[in-house]
């Protein structure tokens, strides 16, 4: 066979061959419907600051998510969630605890997914990681999975199960992934 003809012949089975994978992988995976990534970030606020003493406090979380990109909605470049919970009785070792939660999501296309999941919080290093894993459960990419990180600074809560110190507030940066289910 002659060089160039061995050559052709590698890239049409390759291309062949690129052209399955691309076409089943997505199907078998399902499809990315919406990514956002940093600086999409989330402050939440603690009135009073949370100590290792549970006592009642007021959380104000402010999410906001941008840039997004969409495949399904070119138009979703960003979106929000804000939520202001009164808890009868809260310290920061509540903070490290895995726990239910729904919230929805208000796109700039005037859209809304509602999400409900659970969160998984470790730590690593000098870090707090808040891994939130569900599904839209109502409105825009209904039925698809979501997974959710929240990565901040771990000191003030660290300090604080130690009995070192309070936690008025934490910012952290947010990586959002809403998957269709195949």
């Amino acid at each position: 066979m002659r060089p160039r003809t061995a050559l052709a012949s590698l890239v049409t089975v390759t291309t062949i061959a690129l052209g399955l994978v691309a076409t089943t992988t997505p199907a078998m995976a399902g499809a990315l419907d919406v990514t956002c990534l940093p600086p999409s970030s989330q402050t939440a606020t603690f009135s009073p600051p949370l100590t290792l003493t549970p006592g009642p406090a007021t959380v104000t979380a402010s999410t906001q998510y941008g840039p997004c990109t969409s495949a399904t909605v070119p138009g979703l470049t960003s979106g929000a969630r804000n939520a202001t919970i009164p808890y009868p009785s809260v310290s920061c070792l509540d903070l490290l605890n895995s726990a239910p939660l729904s919230f929805t999501i208000t796109w700039n296309t005037g859209q809304q997914s509602t999400i409900s999941g659970s969160t998984t919080v470790t730590t690593v290093g000098a870090g707090l990681v808040v891994t939130i894993t569900g599904s839209v459960t109502a409105g825009l990419f209904a039925g698809d999975s979501v997974v959710q990180t929240i990565t901040g600074p771990s000191i003030a809560v660290t300090l604080c199960t130690l009995g070192l110190g309070s936690v008025s507030s934490i910012f952290a940066l947010v990586t959002l992934a809403i998957t269709s289910v195949p």
